[in-house]
């Protein structure tokens, strides 16, 4: 069984900096996206360690773990939500106090999501990849990205909606002249781009299948250590049945990326996989060739199973809410390259 929890509506959200911090010149940002959880009636708890970054982390790795742990065994907290992600949470993993967490939520995506597969897998509570809080603070949100607080509201034995994006973000806000800057307003994305689902098959898909995933470039990591068992999370939560990953490629390049899928494979990450979604990606650089459409290919071919890319997931906003653990129905047309994805909380 997967444990879900479910947010409400005055409940404290915990924000703690498990991977980096922020730099005192963006703390005006930060302060931004606090206040602005506060108008949306959430009481918010900020730690010490996202108002500081040295050496690629907030603070060293015992520290930003205890915050951590106070923050999972504090029951008036119903939702940890770093800042952004990073480069060094996997420091972190070793420390947390995995018996005593109370059941929230965890959200986030980049390196966070290194944090939430490792929770996942450990103890079987439904862990949320999506949008970071600093991309919160602006007004309004897109439809896709504004979706996160009502997947994280749903109730156990509920389910949830989501439909990929119109638009999406290719140059963020802050590379942009001040003149454009000011012409976007309070938006945080700079969405410009008509979002194009694809699918390696050319034909329309669908899936079915319980959720894993994140971003490839950390939580391949995990791979033969305590926190990444997948195996024996599946026999012990989820027997018999087929899993979506979806996942995200940040800096690797195709080769790169390549190696990393047949990492997992081999070590039997994609047994019983009932399909995959790879998220747009401003990576995926081609080595002599070998493209990323190559690579989703021969993965396609390997393992017998549909593949959808260019989603909804990681560094190229916006992005859907996407619960670890969560019975997922994928429906993907190619004719209008669109898709929708029921999450069902059993």
């Amino acid at each position: 069984m997967i444990r879900y929890p479910q947010l409400q509506k005055g409940t404290k959200i915990g924000v703690t900096a498990p991977s980096s911090g922020v730099k005192s010149d963006l703390h005006d940002l930060l302060k931004q996206a606090m206040a602005r959880m506060g108008n949306e009636g959430f009481a918010v708890s900020g730690g010490d360690t996202v108002w500081t970054q040295h050496k690629a982390k907030s603070a060293p790795a015992v520290l930003r773990a205890k915050e951590l742990n106070q923050m999972l065994q504090n029951p008036e907290i119903g939702l940890i939500f770093p800042p952004w992600g990073g480069e060094l949470l996997i420091e972190v993993l070793e420390h947390i106090n995995y018996e005593a967490m109370g059941d929230k939520w965890i959200l986030g995506y980049s390196d966070i999501s290194l944090l939430l597969l490792a929770i996942t897998l450990k103890t079987g509570l439904a862990t949320a990849h999506g949008t970071n809080l600093i991309d919160l603070r602006g007004n309004p949100d897109d439809e896709t990205t504004a979706k996160w607080l009502e997947v994280l509201q749903t109730p156990a034995g509920g389910s949830i909606e989501q439909h990929s994006s119109e638009k999406y973000q290719v140059e963020w806000k802050s590379a942009l002249s001040e003149l454009e800057q000011e012409a976007l307003g309070e938006q945080v994305f700079n969405l410009t781009e008509p979002t194009v689902w694809k699918s390696i098959s050319g034909s329309d898909v669908g899936m079915k299948g319980r959720l894993l995933g994140g971003c490839i470039d950390v939580i391949r990591h995990l791979i033969g250590t305590p926190y990444g068992d997948v195996q024996g999370f599946r026999e012990r939560h989820l027997p018999g049945e087929p899993v979506i990953w979806y996942l995200e490629n940040c800096e690797m390049d195709t080769t790169d990326l390549r190696r990393s899928l047949v990492h997992m494979k081999l070590a039997g990450w994609f047994d019983n996989c009932s399909g995959f979604m790879f998220g747009r990606s401003a990576a995926n650089t081609s080595v002599d060739g070998y493209t990323a459409e190559d690579v989703y290919r021969d993965l396609a071919e390997e393992l017998h199973v549909p593949i959808l890319y260019d989603i909804d997931c990681g560094h190229m906003p916006p992005q859907l809410t996407l619960i670890n653990g969560a019975l997922a129905h994928l429906h993907f047309s190619e004719e209008q390259s669109t898709a929708s994805v029921l999450q069902i909380f059993k």
